[in-house]
């Protein structure tokens, strides 16, 4: 019969390789969604690039007093956090979480009033238990983002923007490079800053006639650039987060695979003791019978 120590290894033994299954599961889940998520963000970067252009066009063509361009002392400051719903990514959200918390506690020394929109359950559950307060909270979001998801954070946003409840809004998230390599930023979505013609541009703009006016394109296309911009990010973010997921999983299959190693070795020694044993109870049994023989 084994002994207590042997079958307790060889019990952890079962446990580990039940984990590595699930961590292998999750990183062939995750390595499957990598390439539709970057599919998705090369996608969605010449919608967003040729918002760009005409803005410059019609900037250009005399429009520019829109609310969203009015830059006002920041005294009340939104904050935009992307993190993710789930878990088991590494340290994707936390880094991101902390670059946040860092710019939040810089903006309250300064004595500004800070209001937090988070996307994503660790970002609500992380500065809803450290007493945050939190205007508005997205679930569900992160994993597959839709434009309607995009649209509803922009509006809330230039909604609070319009009314004059918040001066500015940073937002937080991770900027997707490379499936190694995810970046986390932080750029201002409001007030826009009016995008700007290089003097290549200027000489290369071809004039056009306006209907209705510049003034009017232009309230009607900002609001369609603070979507695409908050859904890039989400489409950036979402890629990230798998990115890392898929490192992550990679990391915990190969640590369980090595410590099944370990662990078998443990049961191969004490499995061998106890055959070393067994036989030297044997030996020394059949040689008390033969001195009793004598």
């Amino acid at each position: 019969m084994a002994s207590a120590a042997l079958r307790d290894t060889r019990r952890r033994i079962k446990s580990v390789q039940a984990t590595a299954k699930i961590t292998r599961a999750m990183e062939l889940i995750a390595a499957s969604r990598i390439p539709k998520a970057q599919a998705r963000v090369t996608g969605s970067k010449p919608y967003t690039e040729k918002l760009i252009e005409v803005i410059k066009n019609v900037g250009a063509a005399g429009a520019g007093g829109h609310a969203l361009l009015e830059r006002r002392d920041p005294n009340k400051v939104g904050v935009l956090v992307v993190a993710s719903d789930r878990g088991l990514a590494g340290a994707y959200a936390s880094n991101i979480i902390r670059m946040a918390e860092t710019r939040i506690v810089e903006l309250q020394r300064e004595g500004r009033d800070v209001f937090i929109y988070a996307v994503g359950k660790k970002a609500q559950g992380y500065f809803r238990y450290r007493g945050y307060r939190i205007e508005q909270t997205w679930l569900g979001v992160t994993d597959t983002p839709g434009y309607g998801d995009a649209r509803a954070i922009a509006r809330t946003l230039m909604a609070a923007y319009g009314d004059g409840r918040i001066d500015a809004v940073e937002a937080f998230y991770t900027k997707y490079v490379s499936a190694l390599t995810q970046v986390p930023t932080q750029v201002e979505i409001l007030p826009i800053t009016s995008p700007e013609m290089t003097e290549e541009e200027s000489a290369a703009r071809v004039t056009y006639e306006y209907e209705p006016s510049p003034d009017d394109i232009l309230a009607r296309l900002l609001p369609m650039y603070v979507e695409a911009v908050v859904f890039n990010m989400l489409l950036e973010a979402s890629a990230s987060e798998h990115s890392a997921r898929r490192r992550a999983m990679k990391a915990a299959t190969d640590n369980a695979e090595e410590l099944i190693r370990v662990l078998r070795v443990q049961a191969n020694r004490a499995r061998q003791a106890e055959i070393t044993t067994a036989i030297t109870e044997i030996v020394g049994g059949a040689e008390a019978l033969v001195g009793s023989d004598k």
